[in-house]
């Protein structure tokens, strides 16, 4: 780190690090300084001149302190330490002369901007603005982009600030936006907007006919709309729906991928207007996938709101009472001859009821592997790895094994392309697919980590600065998953790399940690089951014969197999505690209510005990907690992450067959995103793009 340098703010002196502009000093300082075009996670533009500071002995006008280092700054009379003022005359009249000019050609629509109460142009207007404007010239007008079903626009409010561009083009790793023309004929477009006007001879109205009819090919385009400092980029399913003050505000986890990216769930009433990324240095700094962010709207479609009972082949509702009376008289044929399976949206409290509930019904049989991924119980290493999301960060090389990031976790991805921007090298075993940065592509199957291939791959690893291998579920949900498993981390040990396992599920690792496993996986621990408790698993198909009871939220594949359906909640509408790829323990609250008769999921549970004679050992959540911590107390630990001994597992025989990526819709994944209408339309639009693209080929 650079020597510390003395400067004096506002009359305070302050030791910072040479290397930081002066916003971010006077930000260190407790001094806020208004911008619109700096991002701290974007390169820096220096285009809308808010953040004009006084440099005392400096020119005599204002500077941009945005885009000035403290080591530019020359010292005072005599060595003294450099003098920066930000409330002084000029610098207020500066700042209201940028606002005049930025209000020039905005729009006063503030009464129906969709960005009402949450726009910093307008927070700004309120102390920097006057009461009336010295110009009498016509405002100019944009045309509108047609962006796709996630981001609506409204180009005249924009002001020019390009952090869409920045964060599309830095962070997203696709440059499908850009600012064409000069002065006052300067736009934010998308280039392929530019390109077809150009050659379709289309102006004005007619231009938005050309536009991105498949929408921006990023998955997390929904980002620019956090980014935008004015109403130009909106929340298009949201928009005119809600005004942020009638929102109550909850802190909650994204279960749509592994990567348990922070949220903030934003309820009117009983229903969920929007999902929205709450910062987390450690996991998805303030980024969120589409996926994760527009999701809400499956949560109020297909939903079960009431229990269900087969009676003579159909479905039909019932009682609570009707339900576990069902359930009860299959249970006591059954005798012993009973198994459990979990889903991936399951937070780790009704999976400890379940199974509790199910050993005291004298079974072991529960697994919660849809996808046949061959993790090794009781070997935390084995199923998390060693690395923490962040030690991305500081890698220069990095390897991919049967994954791509970018579908699995695209806001995982966007960090390894951090970290190739820094410098990083990023090599590929599986699939060739385009993660948004170049990559080194050593292989597509299991062969590249033996023999020639790969010495190769120590060659390309060994003495880097802090490796790191990412091991996805393509690789691991195969037969010969543990014996590569085994592979991997021998190579890790060669080449001194950590490993960082990515599973495709929220509720994977928590559901490991609790031992809701079986030797046999979920086909071994289903075989023969005269009952079946299906807690939320709706990617496996259950053969006709046993009972199945279904546990959940939608009405997708597992309760339409089911002989008796019990409306639960989804993640949103109950407390739980979920962990993530890297083992991170969190916490999502809860930030509604279930629908109809729907109740929380442990709830349920510990009331059908009692029906079964194996009543469980708590009756509220805190003691269910209680129970859990006492048997594992790394749940505790909220927000961290639990060392795991690293324990290399048996590297043994591997098939040559390729690696296939787990996923192959990245829009409709589980229950909630098949029931979205938005996911839907998105699913459509890429495979539209898929299509266009190999017609390119």
């Amino acid at each position: 780190m650079s020597e510390l340098r003395k400067i004096i703010i506002d009359d305070r002196e302050v030791e910072v690090d040479p290397r930081l502009t002066l916003l971010q000093a006077c930000e260190e300082a407790g001094v806020e300084i208004p911008r619109f075009c700096y991002h701290e996670r974007l390169s820096i533009a220096g285009n809308c001149r808010m953040c004009l500071v006084e440099v005392v002995g400096g020119p005599p006008k204002p500077a941009a302190s945005c885009a000035m280092q403290v080591k530019d700054l020359r010292p005072g009379p005599e060595g003294a330490p450099p003098v920066i003022r930000t409330n002084t005359p000029m610098v207020k009249k500066a700042r209201e002369g940028v606002m005049e000019f930025l209000l020039i050609n905005h729009p006063l629509d503030c009464p129906i901007c969709d960005q009402g109460g949450e726009c910093d142009l307008q927070d700004q207007a309120m102390a920097y603005g006057v009461d009336f404007s010295r110009f009498r010239e016509p405002k100019r007008s944009a045309t509108d982009l047609a962006l796709g079903p996630l981001v609506e626009t409204h180009m005249t409010r924009c002001i020019s600030c390009t952090r869409c561009v920045r964060f599309m083009t830095e962070v997203a790793g696709v440059p499908e936006m850009g600012q064409v023309g000069r002065g006052e004929d300067s736009e934010i477009t998308s280039y392929e907007t530019a390109t077809l006007g150009t050659e379709m001879g289309a102006s004005g109205p007619d231009l938005v006919v050309a536009t991105l009819k498949a929408g921006l090919s990023s998955e997390l385009q929904g980002n620019i709309v956090d980014l935008c400092p004015v109403g130009a980029l909106t929340n298009k399913p949201y928009a005119f729906t809600a005004r942020p003050w009638e929102l109550r505000k909850f802190q909650s986890i994204d279960v749509m991928d592994a990567l348990g990216s922070n949220t903030r769930v934003d309820v009117r009433g009983r229903e969920v207007m929007r999902i929205l990324p709450r910062n987390h240095d450690g996991v998805n700094e303030e980024w969120l996938a589409d996926r994760s962010r527009y999701v809400w709207d499956g949560l109020r479609r297909q939903r079960l709101d009431r229990p269900y009972v087969r009676r003579n082949g159909k479905l039909k509702p019932a009682s609570w009472s009707e339900a576990f009376a069902a359930i009860a008289a299959s249970v006591k044929a059954a005798g012993g001859d009973i198994a459990a399976v979990a889903g991936d949206l399951v937070s780790v409290e009704p999976l400890w009821a379940l199974k509790k509930l199910v050993n005291a019904l004298g079974s072991e049989r529960h697994d919660c592997r849809q996808d046949g991924a061959r993790l090794v119980p009781g070997n935390r290493s084995a199923y998390v790895g060693n690395a923490a999301v962040a030690d991305i960060d500081g890698s220069d090389a990095i390897l991919v094994v049967g994954s791509n990031p970018r579908d699995e976790a695209p806001v995982l991805n966007a960090r390894i392309r951090k970290a190739w921007l820094a410098g990083a090298e990023v090599a590929v075993i599986g699939e060739p697919v385009d993660l948004s940065f170049e990559t080194h592509h050593l292989g597509s199957g299991p062969d590249a980590l033996t023999g020639e291939s790969r010495r190769k791959i120590v060659d390309y690893m060994k003495g880097r600065n802090a490796p790191l291998i990412v091991l996805g579920q393509g690789a691991l949900a195969r037969d010969d998953g543990a014996a590569i498993l085994g592979h991997v981390m021998a190579l890790a040990d060669e080449v001194g790399a950590k490993l960082l396992i990515l599973h495709t599920a929220a509720a994977r690792v928590g559901a490991m940690d609790v031992g809701f496993t079986h030797p046999g996986g979920v086909a071994g621990a289903l075989e023969g089951a005269k009952v079946i408790f299906n807690l939320g698993a709706d990617e496996i198909e259950i053969a006709d014969g046993p009972f199945v009871i279904y546990q959940g939220h939608h009405g997708d594949r597992g309760a339409h197999r089911a002989d008796v359906i019990l409306p639960g909640a989804a993640w949103t509408e109950q407390p739980g505690t979920y962990v993530n790829t890297e083992g991170r323990v969190q916490i999502a609250n809860r930030a509604g209510f279930p629908p109809g008769d729907a109740r929380e999921d442990w709830a349920i549970l510990r009331a059908l005990s009692a029906e079964l004679g194996a009543t469980l050992p708590f009756d509220t959540l805190d003691a269910l907690r209680r129970d859990l911590y006492a048997a594992h107390p790394h749940f505790a630990a909220v927000d961290t992450i639990a060392p795991s001994a690293w324990q290399p597992v048996e590297a043994g025989k591997i098939a040559a067959r390729p690696f296939r990526n787990p996923i192959s819709d990245h829009f409709l994944t589980n229950p909630v995103t098949r029931a979205s209408e938005v996911m839907a339309e998105c699913s459509r639009l890429a495979a539209e793009r898929r299509s266009k693209a190999l017609a390119a080929e």
